[in-house]
């Protein structure tokens, strides 16, 4: 019989040979389950890891008044699972607080003292349900915000973490990784593409970064975070589509929401 484990991918299932979420029992084998502690990031934005060292790869981020569900302490280190894009991982216990309602705000301007989508009760931020009408739009604030591995803010970002929060800001669900984000809305050919459409080359080569994502910013240009120009720009596609096609990545697909 097939272990149920195998259908659940590791980086967005709360779960490890010794250790699992309660509510995974039944669903994936573990020594033991337990229930997890939510808690809230309190500050601007925090690093998630791959493994309990400070010096693991980070994989993603929390943004100020977002929830980590806490299934392990170990030292000043916690294991869990942010709620709002499903990455587990390992997180500093300093940068949470105890998860006590639910905000009601959301920042909707880069000018802020916290980055965009941070969740917040402060009355000068938009309500919750007030969302931006175009993610290209959202993007195009972000222009010249430097790239980063792992990084997922208006202060620093790679570039699922810009589609993402792009598609936050419009209140639009927004997977982590580009894998992810190759599935969302419908497919739609490199002759249909239009300013809004995510495109994404793909490139599972077996770590955590799975492809490399874009919006198209009109037929001809993507606007995307990238590491080869060191920030969020606008780009012809062509000239993309030829580097990361030299690079190993398979032909992109594109995606209209």
């Amino acid at each position: 019989m097939t272990d149920p484990s195998t259908a659940f991918d590791p980086r967005t299932t709360l779960a490890r040979p010794d250790l699992a979420a309660q509510a995974l029992e039944g669903c994936v084998r573990a020594e033991a389950f337990r229930a997890v502690e939510p808690m809230r990031c309190a500050v601007p934005v925090a690093d998630i890891h791959a493994d309990a060292g400070k010096g693991s790869e980070r994989i993603d981020q929390l943004l100020h008044g977002e929830i980590f569900d806490v299934l392990e302490q170990r030292g000043g280190r916690v294991w869990g699972q942010a709620r709002r894009d499903g990455t587990v991982g390992w997180m500093d216990a300093v940068v949470l607080v105890a998860h006590r309602g639910l905000p009601t705000r959301r920042v909707s301007s880069v000018k802020s003292d916290l980055p965009l989508n941070a969740l917040t009760d402060d009355a000068s931020d938009a309500e919750i349900g007030a969302f931006e009408g175009d993610p290209v739009t959202v993007a195009e604030t972000l222009l010249g915000v430097p790239h980063a591995l792992g990084a997922r803010s208006s202060v620093e970002t790679d570039c699922s973490g810009l589609v993402q929060q792009a598609l936050f800001a419009c209140g639009l669900a927004g997977p982590r990784r580009s894998h992810e984000q190759a599935e969302l809305g419908v497919a739609v050919s490199r002759d249909q593409a239009r300013r809004g459409d995510i495109v994404v080359w793909l490139n599972d080569a077996g770590h955590s970064w799975t492809g490399h994502s874009a919006f198209m910013l009109d037929e001809t240009r993507v606007i995307h975070a990238t590491g080869f120009h060191g920030a969020v720009t606008v780009e012809a596609f062509a000239e993309a589509d030829a580097r990361y096609l030299a690079d190993g990545f398979e032909p992109a697909v594109f995606r209209r929401l």
